[in-house]
């Protein structure tokens, strides 16, 4: 009898998805992106609403994550709900947190919560937000209370979701709030987002000396259109280094590179502030130089011809399917951290309503993962993004990337058939021949190796 081929993951490797407050909870009218509604400025033309109606009924999605067997939940409290007004804390919203918490305990899945994943009270919008340094004191004292008050139900705290992402959409590209278009005023967001990350570190630190405390970034590769082209080289270069590897060193070490460290002040404390690297993976961009392009830095990002890509959003910018994106990322950061602290996947997923792409790029996205394992990089535990489809921001219902589909209208749920597969490895804590075989037997030969010479699918070149 033969003996099945499997990828086997480490004993302690932390199965899991990841969702948002304003995205899954519903209800949210405090905060910039209800405004941001409110104006019209969602490319779909709907408004949150309800979304997944978690704030009354998340329970029931948990329920899904269990089956699957997933060893934690990646979570966001709502700021604007816990803090509606200035100085003034509701009692009832932290109890909601509490009881959602205490019942993903319950069912033996560890809450890993985010403390801003994109949204904010208005008060502190109309205060300027993080375009002002000496609005960070109110982001640290929210951080403060919401530990001193969970820390008996949470251990494991994402300090700042995106920070790469939340500053270029808003205030460079201007399609996310307050839809700025200003390169000064979006290093400065960038500078103190970090500068707000470090401070929010110690502070839960002091509380809770026990805790693992890190933030995550956005990580994208920019590929030149014309590799022998100087120009195509230095603009794919510059906007994957600005993107990913500035803010990276900012967090690391305090001090942005040259020339953005002629106008940002350093941080102090940086160089210690976290316990772990999170990162966020999606796709890669080709990009090719392009003199009208200002405020995108003088190059124009598009999706290489033939690819295998997501369904691509009201803008197209949910793009390739490229697997070997996340094992280069793996490797770039771990070598430019020097490989000091321990990573976590916290988000990798894929827009696919149909579910015809999202198996085969899972496993394929993971079999890239265990091969960083295998190589020595420290990946201790991966999350898909999402459990269930959410309001996605600015493209609305419009694309999907959930494990379970969601009718907005009907809030009725039906389990895709990555829901199954994603189960199967969670429970098996590996990718094994048998899982493969059923939903992606065209990636049986590249996952596991053959005698022969099999052309790879096309997402993997």
């Amino acid at each position: 009898m033969t003996q099945q081929r499997a990828l086997h993951f480490p004993k302690s490797f932390l199965w899991g998805t990841a969702s948002a407050a304003h995205q899954c909870e519903g209800g949210n009218t405090n905060n910039q992106w209800y405004r941001w509604e409110q104006q019209g400025r969602i490319l779909s033309g709907e408004q949150c609403g309800d979304a997944c109606d978690w704030w009354r009924e998340a329970e029931k999605d948990f329920t899904f994550a269990e089956q699957m067997e997933n060893g934690a939940l990646r979570l966001s409290i709502e700021w604007s709900r816990v803090e509606p007004d200035e100085g003034r804390w509701d009692k009832d919203a932290l109890e909601r947190y509490r009881v959602l918490l205490a019942d993903l305990h319950q069912r033996h899945i560890t809450p890993v919560v985010t403390l801003h994943h994109f949204t904010e009270p208005l008060w502190f919008v109309d205060r300027g937000g993080f375009a002002h340094e000496q609005n960070v004191q109110y982001f640290v004292r929210y951080v403060t209370y919401v530990t001193q008050h969970l820390r008996d139900l949470c251990d494991f705290w994402i300090t700042i979701n995106e920070p790469n992402v939340y500053a270029t959409e808003g205030y460079l590209r201007g399609v996310f709030p307050p839809g700025e278009k200003n390169l000064q005023l979006t290093f400065q967001v960038l500078r103190n987002l970090i500068q707000g990350h470090v401070a929010a570190f110690y502070a839960i630190r002091s509380i809770q000396p026990e805790s693992r405390i890190g933030y995550c970034l956005h990580y994208r590769l920019f590929e030149p259109s014309n590799p022998l082209s100087p120009l195509d080289q230095g603009i794919a270069r510059t906007q994957e280094g600005l993107f990913n590897w500035a803010l990276l060193q900012a967090a690391e070490t305090g001090r942005f590179p040259f020339p953005t460290n002629m106008f940002l002040p350093p941080i102090s404390g940086a160089a210690g502030a976290r316990d772990y690297h999170g990162i966020n993976y999606y796709t890669r961009e080709t990009v090719r130089f392009d003199p009208t392009l200002p405020h995108e830095l003088f190059g124009r990002r598009f999706i290489r011809p033939g690819a295998i890509c997501n369904d691509a959003g009201l803008d197209g910018s949910f793009g390739e399917i490229y697997p070997e994106g996340l094992y280069r990322v793996l490797q770039t950061v771990y070598r430019r951290t020097h490989g000091n602290k321990p990573l976590y996947i916290t988000e990798n997923g894929f827009c696919d309503a149909a579910d015809s792409r999202r198996p085969a790029a899972i496993l394929a996205h993971l079999a890239m993962l265990h091969r960083a394992i295998r190589e020595g990089i420290p990946v201790r535990g991966y999350f898909y993004w999402s459990l269930v489809d959410n309001f996605e921001w600015n493209h609305g219902w419009y694309v999907r990337f959930g494990l379970v589909e969601i009718d907005p209208l009907t809030q009725r749920r039906v389990p895709r058939p990555s829901a199954s597969m994603f189960g199967e490895i969670c429970r098996a804590n590996a990718l094994t021949e048998s899982t493969v075989e059923r939903y992606a037997p065209e990636l049986l030969d590249t996952i596991f190796g053959s005698s022969e010479t099999h052309r790879q699918p096309s997402f993997f070149i």
